[in-house]
């Protein structure tokens, strides 16, 4: 019988797993630092680890379906997040096995990359999971702060509900502003923000590279805290640093 992924779609993946396409960065980090051998493609955004020597399917939203098929992968991995409906359907409808995960929240994120690597690439659980769950179970919250979290601008757009970058931040004592917001990366005006109530604005570098001169001169008066996006957004062997570097970069927050 087929394993289930994160949707309930049975995916029929072999007994033994030779070749993986990834086409999310996060799951390319993964499966490398796992299984390195497994790897047989990736996107061209897929920037971990360093030096990453495999063949490139273009992008999370436009993967080149067709080369992804000539590699003749056992199983892609994909997210329902980032990839679209209609490259996950074209490929299975090639017979080309998908596992998509489904990921919002931290605990989501270690027991989807569990299964995934268990079940869908039919690899042993990597020491370095082990080491992020322990990671984030010991991870205290720090002091209580209020933050929007932009991640472009051009326009604006924040992280609103059920997020994972949201959830995150959560845990080490950060609420979203618009945690209740009725979409999930709304756009909204950056006076709103700045009268939001809002005491700390959180820029990463992704998927708009923020920075000290891009970004904190929109936010007169408050804290800036400007970090990773790879910590802040990923799911995957950098969980195991997320903790604390976020909370550095949380404890140095200031007005820019």
């Amino acid at each position: 019988m087929s394993p289930l992924d994160d949707t309930g779609v049975p995916v029929p993946v072999p007994d033994r797993v030779r070749r993986v396409v990834s086409i999310v960065p996060s799951l390319t980090e993964t499966v490398a630092e796992s299984a390195p051998g497994l790897l047989a493609g990736a996107t061209d955004w897929c920037t971990h680890p360093a030096g990453l020597d495999v063949p490139r399917v273009r992008g999370t939203k436009n993967p080149d379906v067709e080369r992804i098929i000539g590699l003749r992968p056992d199983v892609v991995l994909g997210n329902t997040e980032e990839n679209r409906p209609a490259d996950v359907e074209a490929l299975r409808a090639a017979g080309v096995p998908v596992w998509m995960t489904e990921i919002r929240t931290v605990d989501e994120a270690l027991k989807s990359l569990r299964r995934m690597l268990t079940e869908a690439c039919r690899v042993p659980i990597p020491a370095w999971l082990e080491e992020a769950s322990r990671a984030w179970a010991d991870a205290a919250p720090g002091a209580q702060r209020a933050a929007v979290v932009p991640i472009w601008r051009r326009p604006w757009m924040v992280v609103g509900r059920d997020t994972f970058t949201g959830d995150m931040l959560s845990r080490l004592g950060v609420a979203n502003v618009y945690a209740g917001h009725p979409e999930r990366y709304p756009k909204i005006p950056v006076a709103e923000l700045n009268a939001s109530g809002a005491d700390l604005v959180v820029l990463p570098d992704e998927p708009y590279r923020f920075t000290a001169d891009d970004g904190p001169e929109s936010f007169p008066g408050l804290d800036v805290a400007l970090v990773s996006g790879r910590y802040l957004t990923w799911y995957g062997p950098s969980l195991v640093q997320a903790p604390a570097a976020l909370r550095e970069a949380l404890a140095v927050a200031r007005p820019y």
